[in-house]
């Protein structure tokens, strides 16, 4: 899951020396060396601002850079005794990430918050106490920054997804907190070697999982790629030496078809009447890297290591290069890509050719105009470097915006921290397919996404309500991807209401969480049922009488629990979110203002009956399909309800010893009503029309086939094994089933999976 920790943790020590006879509230002087590292009279290295300042006085007011210090030294005082795991001062950490939102020309507000990120965590500063020295704006930042350390988890990957989440919400009101992490996230990878390896792989992992993409997905290029690269030689330390080693070669081995490539375009182009800047790129090595992974290609395979950007000032020029570029190359089929006529969802614009090269080298070529360059290389930080041209970034900033506000859509529909994050995770891959709705409006999709993310892309109630739909005047199934070009038009039903199966094939965050919001309102009077089943029981564990507590009691006891009323917690315990035994020992308490230590001994809460008809709360699991008359046991999943497993089952083996307190007792009522599926294997013999005969017996045995599948084996013993989902009342029913199959002379072996 994805965790934000800093991995790099202030470690109280011996506190940092000061020059003799300093001023403690002020920065040494001193001259300044590489790193912002000044030496003092006795020959210790203390940090200085100057570094910083340099870059900041640049395009900041002299009171803004008094603010600026003022924030230096309250941080320097926050951390001073404490050091980087390379031995570092501390404060050389928060100086550094500054200095790089300087980089962005961010203003005054973001650069003091940029020094203060970590005094909340690392020194106890409250919010108040920032509000009170350096206003609400940096107050809010910082906060926006720091993670939840203080409050009690569940679990450490329940901690930093509640983290990352308050992080994405404060950058959904405030870009500015998210541009700051990503600063703080470059110079912890920057300086990652002092770290032991294993964190360091971890770390390296959140990065591509998250703080890469979020840099892709607001467009600011280079940062992605640096985090990538950077990424990649920690995670995989050998894998990046060893293909660095081989591009080192084989930019020798291709420098002169890159020379005569780059000789004919400087001299086509002008020819052509198109003034132009022309640059030789690399591709970057964890492109490389990812493109022999999935294409599974050795490295001489991959063909467009090497490519040329072409920048131009205005954008019919971009098209008219292309066009000499065409005529002085032959252009690969198929690998042509308009991003300035549709540009992709970051932002970002560009006309994409691949050209035949000497020697038959195909080499790709991006097409810009200086304004498209500036907003590839920074993004949304484009608005801070040309405040003077930011009328020309407002359709980024629009698309910006778009997806922040669908960042708080989805918060509005998720509950649960764990399940936020993994919506926010689909949403952050760059690949896009480009659709029209009827009217002809363009919307981008995630490649893959289908025609329920396109509905829900549209409008929530379309969504909820689609029950068809035809694309290029065809009629389609839901589930079919979209295709770039494709037309779209949805068919709805007011009646019609989302299908769980529906999560098995979007692609979107924001369907996914439409999608739950709207099954868990279906079936909230089914949860807040078990919920109170399992509440009831606990409490009958501890000796309490629910029914005798009256509705007064428990509401005050809801209230103690946190939640907001009494159907919102039972609803809570019946979706997992809240332990039954936790909420009933709350309860508990107001009978004792000092409970004994006996008391305080939780007991183990008695069975709960599973009659069947619990609805969706109550799920069979799909990996041993229990059935009545199992022996069968109840785990409690954060916002999914209560899965039943047998107590045989693999996953019960594995996974509850990690978190036993999920995991509760169940049995079965005594008339269950319903079907529920199985898992039949026959081996039989391979002659003809035996599928049929086994269809057969099983239908005699009043059992409904779900699904059939069929795995021949050698053709020396003619065999051949039939797996059917079969649906079953209970244990007695598929024994009846068995008895008839085993009637069969063709039946060799049967058992249930």
């Amino acid at each position: 899951m994805p965790a934000v920790p800093s991995q790099s943790p202030a470690k109280p020590a011996v506190r940092r020396p000061r020059p003799d006879n300093a001023n403690p509230t002020e920065p040494p002087e001193g001259p300044l060396t590489a790193g912002g590292f000044a030496a003092a009279p006795d020959g210790r290295q203390v940090v200085t601002l100057a570094s910083l300042t340099q870059v900041a006085e640049s395009y900041l007011a002299p009171d803004d850079l008094r603010r600026i210090r003022e924030a230096y030294r309250f941080s320097d005082d926050a951390h001073l005794g404490q050091f980087r795991t390379s031995g570092e001062p501390y404060i050389s950490h928060p100086i550094e990430v500054a200095k790089i939102c300087a980089g962005w020309k961010l203003d005054t507000e973001s650069l003091m918050a940029a020094l203060l990120h970590d005094v909340m965590e690392d020194s106890g500063a409250s919010k108040q106490t920032l509000l009170e020295r350096f206003g609400p704006q940096v107050a809010d930042l910082v906060d926006g920054l720091s993670k939840l350390d203080r409050l009690q988890f569940e679990s450490r990957e329940q901690q930093q997804a509640e983290s990352f989440r308050k992080m994405l919400l404060a950058m959904a009101r405030d870009v500015r907190v998210i541009l700051i992490k990503l600063a703080d996230r470059l110079h912890n990878m920057r300086t990652l070697d002092a770290v032991e390896p294993a964190k360091r792989r971890r770390i390296a992992a959140e990065t591509l999982d998250i703080y890469a993409p979020i840099a892709n997905r607001l467009g600011l290029r280079k940062l992605f790629l640096e985090l990538l690269d950077l990424s990649f030689r920690h995670r995989h330390p050998t894998r990046y030496r060893v293909l660095r080693k081989a591009m080192l070669a084989a930019r020798g081995n291709r420098r002169e078809v890159l020379s005569r490539i780059l000789e004919s375009v400087q001299k086509s182009l002008p020819e052509s009447g198109v003034p132009a800047e022309v640059y030789g790129r690399e591709k970057a090595l964890y492109g490389i890297y990812r493109k022999m992974k999935d294409k599974r290609l050795s490295f001489s395979q991959v063909l467009d290591i090497y490519g040329f950007r072409v920048v131009v000032d205005t954008v019919p020029q971009c098209y008219l290069a292309l066009g000499a570029l065409h005529s002085t190359f032959k252009p690969v089929p198929g690998r042509f890509k308009d991003y300035i006529a549709i540009p992709k969802v970051n932002g970002y614009q560009s006309l994409h050719t691949t050209l035949v090269g000497p020697f038959g080298t195909p080499v790709e070529f991006q097409i810009r105009s200086r304004e498209m360059q500036r907003t590839a290389e920074a993004g949304v930080a484009a608005h801070w470097l040309y405040k003077a041209e930011k009328e020309s970034f407002s359709d980024l900033q629009k698309r910006t915006h778009q997806w922040l506000q669908s960042l708080l859509d989805i918060q509005s529909q998720t509950g649960d921290s764990l399940e936020f994050i993994e919506h926010v995770k689909v949403d952050l891959f760059p690949d896009a397919v480009y659709v029209f709705t009827p009217r002809g409006q363009i919307r981008a999709l995630p490649r893959g996404a289908t025609i329920i993310d396109f509905a829900y892309s549209v409008h929530t109630d379309i969504g909820d309500q689609a029950v068809g739909a035809r694309i290029n005047q065809q009629t389609v199934p839901l589930r079919t991807e979209l295709q770039n070009g494709d037309v779209v038009e949805i068919l709805t039903d007011a009646q019609s209401r989302p299908s769980p199966a529906w999560l098995a094939f979007v692609r979107t965050g924001k369907a996914r969480a439409e999608i739950r919001h709207a099954l868990r309102t279906i079936n909230l009077s089914e949860s807040v049922d078990l919920g109170r089943r399992l509440l009831e029981q606990s409490l009958a564990a501890l000796r309490i009488d629910a029914a005798a507590m009256g509705a007064a009691t428990l509401e005050r006891g809801a209230r103690d629990a946190g939640a907001r009323s009494l159907d919102e917690l039972y609803a809570d315990i019946g979706l997992g979110k809240r332990l039954a035994p936790v909420v009933a020992r709350t309860i508990a308490l107001q009978f004792s203002s000092k409970p004994s230590a006996a008391s305080l001994i939780m007991p183990r809460p008695a069975p709960i009956f599973v009659n069947g008809t619990e609805g969706s709360a109550v799920q069979y699991s799909s990996c041993c399909h229990p059935l009545p008359g199992d022996i069968v046991i109840g785990h409690l999943r954060g916002g999914h309800g209560l899965a039943l497993h047998r107590q045989d089952c693999d996953t019960v083996a594995r996974q509850r010893v990690k978190d036993a307190e999920r995991w509760i007792d169940v049995q079965w009522a005594e008339d269950v009503t319903g079907v529920h599926l199985c898992g039949l294997e026959v081996l039989v013999s391979d002659d003809r029309g035996v599928l049929g005969k086994v269809a057969a017996e099983i239908s005699s045995a009043d059992a409904n086939i779900v699904n059939v599948t069929m795995d021949p084996e050698s053709e020396s013993e003619r065999t051949a094994t039939l797996r059917f989902s079969v649906q079953v009342r209970d244990r007695v029913h598929l024994a009846q089933v068995m008895r008839n199959l085993r009637r069969l002379p063709e039946a060799q072996r049967i058992s249930r999976i």
